[in-house]
């Protein structure tokens, strides 16, 4: 049988429903408003009503693009109300649309409980994707892009900040190989690559501002020197840094993972991680942390 073409091929599909049916979470523009998808103007264009985080950053984007909706602030003070009102036009039959400021909806930004409870009382929930400034900035970074691991905004605090770095070590320490990527706000850049620095070393990373925008900037080096530029350049704009896995080499070394899960947990635990991620017998495991941890109390 001779294969349909293309054009028959479209011809037996279905018309798409521009604003789809349900929720519908619509990537925006991370910056740039030519990046808004033909498919994603539309289903804003078709949706009842657009719920948003700032009503005036999404009115921007509609203006822009002739579009004129109802807006529906939804934000952490607000959720629990209008998670129920949102649930009760879809139960109507509304379409709705989700968007965040910039970028995918969820990803560090409200909507989640919203989605959550749309698909349990078994509401309909699709997506229109397209920009993700973490994955942008994984992209031009230069560093290993398969695993990584989007972690939002680190802690504001510097202890609290510090705290979920020794975590991420500990986990490396038992066998967590992967690209690290968070956000970061201007006025805490500096701070948090000393931090980042001290924990995880001189290790590979970037920083990227502004992306899409006029003044998009990648700076790519070890931690210790994007800490030491930061130290006397002042950074604007939106910010996401990448910082690349931990080497090979160390992370082989049963000693090293030990040592680095010791720092944050238990003997017990930190053997536990370890043996797990290393496969190796875990009363072995155990024994050696054992070792170490004595070792270090008797240097104390």
């Amino acid at each position: 049988m001779k294969p349909a073409d293309d054009d028959d091929a479209r011809a037996t599909l279905p018309e798409p429903d521009a604003a789809g049916t349900g929720l519908t979470l619509v990537a925006t523009p991370i910056g740039n408003l030519g990046d808004l998808s033909p498919r994603a103007r539309d289903t804003l264009a078709g949706a009842d009503a657009v719920l948003c985080e700032d009503s005036r950053v999404t009115l921007r984007l509609l203006s822009a693009n002739g579009i004129a909706r109802p807006l529906w602030k939804l934000h952490e003070h607000n959720e629990d109300a209008m998670i129920a009102r949102a649930l009760a036009a879809l139960r109507e039959g509304k379409r709705l649309a989700l968007v965040s400021d910039a970028g995918t909806p969820l990803v560090s930004d409200p909507g989640y409980r919203l989605v959550r409870a749309a698909i349990a009382a078994e509401l309909p929930v699709t997506a229109v994707p397209g920009p993700a400034a973490s994955v942008m900035a994984l992209t031009l970074s230069g560093l290993p892009p398969l695993p990584f691991l989007m972690l939002g905004f680190p802690p504001a605090r510097q202890a609290a900040r510090r705290a979920a770095f020794g975590t991420l070590r500990a986990a490396e320490a038992a066998g967590l190989s992967a690209t690290l990527i968070w956000h970061e706000a201007p006025h805490r850049l500096a701070e948090t690559l000393v931090d980042l620095a001290e924990m995880f070393g001189p290790r590979p990373a970037a920083v990227a501002r502004e992306l899409t925008k006029r003044f998009e900037e990648v700076r790519r080096g070890a931690l210790d020197t994007l800490a030491a530029h930061y130290a006397t350049a002042e950074a604007r704009g939106e910010i996401t840094l990448v910082v690349g896995p931990p080497d090979a080499a160390v992370a082989d070394d049963l000693d090293a993972r030990l040592r680095d899960a010791l720092a944050a947990h238990s003997v017990r635990d930190a053997a536990a991680l370890v043996a797990a991620a290393s496969g190796r017998p875990r009363k072995e495991v155990y024994a050696r942390a054992l070792e170490l941890a004595r070792g270090a109390e008797a240097r104390g």
